[in-house]
């Protein structure tokens, strides 16, 4: 059964009221223990206050043994409930933000991609920095009310030995929220511009990391240095934008504290001097007008906070509420495998029709990569099917009326830069576990020769998008992964790019092996795998415009022979 508090779309206000909401328990028990940690600490100066009031009455040993306990006392409740209270406060913290980066990772990682124009290193900044500052608003609130605990505990302190200073503090508080509260909606705009900054020179650098062997290639990397220096630069500008208000708005709060503080001491020591009040209260009202300016710095922190926590999850709200790019049918393809392409337009493809039957091995040479990376985005439902003329059936099905879940079951399409990523071998080769058809792959794909070049064999660990590999160790990896799979339809996209002709050719016979009886479609230029495939269809101009063996177009067909031969 589905969460609705998942399901429905939730802009930044709705995600924060689902975040307290959740979290209802936990922060009426950090409340309750925070609070209590704010009034023991208040009532250490009134204590103090007490405690020179009777003893320069009393003059006992007796009274001062219990002025002593009483502090002790105090002491004692105010290292545990705020031990306490932290500890229910933080792990309710820590809770939310793994279930917003989860929920954000879920959204990343569903069949259907949704419309949203996000990067994924920027995904990637939503799904860690967001979502961690958006569950910030945990212990916000109870800190928020604890705080004001400890400044009505201190005003009523005070108005009980006069009451203009339980009014002075009143005022002063409403007066200096009230400041802050107008500074920090700066703060939340200039916060939420410098996280859509950041994240955009997350992504800038995320790209140029994939891209870097072939930038390298061409000696475009000081080019693309140049581009993420900018990027980089505008992101530090804003971030400078940020502190320089921040420190505005903290010095503006500690400045009216301390004004707040000075100005409940001087009237304390008027009225002691007037006599209106006691020495033991003179000395209850300093204690106090030095403390308050704890709770009443965290009590004027707690606005910016808010609407860092209101920025976040605005951004947020970027990709748990974007709609998917398509709408999936109910139905299921039927078994056997076909797989058909019926008039396709879309980008190159200008009309591409072709049918794979079950159990064929067809492989597409493609005179234009452009149009190869077009048809494998369509088949992989990359493009949503009411964004490109024509249809593709997959079982005797259009994709359009099939569920997203049933297609990938059924249909698999590996792309020619898959990513590799951090684990081992084995669990880059088999995500799910099953461990079924893992030997075979490796086979298939010539990856022998890296496992066995490793101790750990399979376990050989692999670090973030296969760094300690090599291109073409990397790429037949990806390639055992699409095999191990055992999809009913399986599409190769360039397969065999980075690796040698003796090894290409091995992987081609391997592939037409293992997948025989199985339907399969490679889009390459490789003649190797041209060789293998029981027919060649020649995309040409975004249209099939011939279709034999590889073995006859060569001897037939100049244009062919011309594009495919090394």
């Amino acid at each position: 059964m589905n969460n609705p508090d998942t399901e429905r779309p939730r802009p930044g206000a709705a995600i924060l009221r689902t975040a307290l909401r959740r979290n209802v328990g936990a922060m009426i028990a950090g409340t309750v223990l925070m609070g209590l940690y704010q009034a023991a600490e208040t009532a250490f100066p009134i204590a103090l206050g007490l405690i020179v009031e009777h003893t320069m009455q009393d003059r006992s040993l007796g009274s001062l043994g219990i002025s002593i306990g009483s502090l002790a006392v105090i002491i004692t409740t105010v290292s545990l409930s705020w031990r306490f209270g932290m500890r229910v406060l933080q792990k309710a913290n820590t809770t939310e933000a793994h279930r917003w980066r989860v929920r954000v990772a879920a959204c990343g990682l569903q069949p259907v991609a949704r419309d949203v124009d996000l990067k994924s290193g920027e995904i990637l900044s939503i799904a860690t920095e967001d979502a961690d500052q958006t569950a910030d608003i945990i212990e916000v609130v109870p800190l928020l009310i604890s705080s004001l605990v400890a400044v009505a505990v201190a005003a009523v302190a005070l108005s009980l030995a006069d009451l203009r200073l339980g009014l002075l503090v009143i005022v002063g508080t409403v007066a200096i929220l009230s400041v802050l509260a107008v500074m920090s909606k700066r703060i939340g705009a200039s916060t939420q511009e410098q996280q859509a900054r950041v994240a955009r020179a997350g992504a800038k650098v995320a790209d140029l990391i994939i891209g870097l062997r072939p930038l390298h290639g061409f000696g475009g990397n000081h080019a693309a240095f140049g581009s993420y220096r900018r990027v980089s630069t505008d992101a530090k500008r804003q971030a400078i934008t940020v502190a320089r208000v921040n420190g505005v708005y903290a010095g503006t709060a500690l400045a009216l504290n301390a004004v707040l503080a000075a100005a409940v001491s001087l009237t304390a020591g008027w009225l002691a001097f007037e006599g209106r009040i006691t020495i033991g209260e003179l000395v209850m009202a300093v204690g106090l007008a030095q403390f308050i300016m704890e709770p009443l710095k965290m009590f004027s922190e707690m606005p910016k906070y808010v609407m860092i926590a209101r920025a976040s999850a605005e951004r947020m709200a970027l990709v748990l509420t974007a709609r998917p790019v398509t709408t999936p049918g109910p139905e299921r393809p039927e078994p056997g495998g076909e797989l058909e392409v019926d008039g396709v337009r879309h980008g190159a493809l200008q009309g591409a029709t072709f049918t794979v039957t079950a159990g064929e091995f067809v492989a597409i040479a493609a005179y234009q990569p452009r149009a190869a990376a077009d048809l494998a985005a369509v088949l992989a439902v990359n493009i949503a099917p009411h964004a490109y003329e024509g249809v593709v059936r997959v079982g005797g099905r259009e994709i359009a009326d099939l569920s997203i879940e049933s297609v990938r079951e059924h249909l698999l399409v590996n792309p020619y830069d898959g990513e590799i990523f951090a684990g081992t071998l084995r669990t880059n080769i088999d995500p799910s576990g099953t461990g079924r058809t893992i030997e075979a792959a490796v086979e298939a794909s010539m990856l022998t020769d890296v496992v066995a070049l490793h101790r750990e064999g399979l376990d050989y660990a692999i670090r973030d998008r296969g760094a300690n590999l090599s291109g073409g160790q990397r790429q037949r990896l990806s390639l055992a992964r699409a095999l191990a799979a055992d999809a009913d339809v399986l599409v190769l996209h360039d397969p065999t790019t980075a690796v040698d002709a003796v090894t290409e050719q091995l992987i081609a016979r391997n592939v037409a092996k293992l997948r025989r009886g199985r339907t399969t479609l490679v889009l390459t230029s490789s003649p190797a795998l041209l060789d293998a495939a029981d027919r060649v269809l020649v995309l040409d101009e975004g249209v099939i415009t011939a279709e034999d063996t590889h073995r006859n177009l060569l001897a037939g067909d100049e244009a062919y022979c011309r594009a495919v031969a090394r």
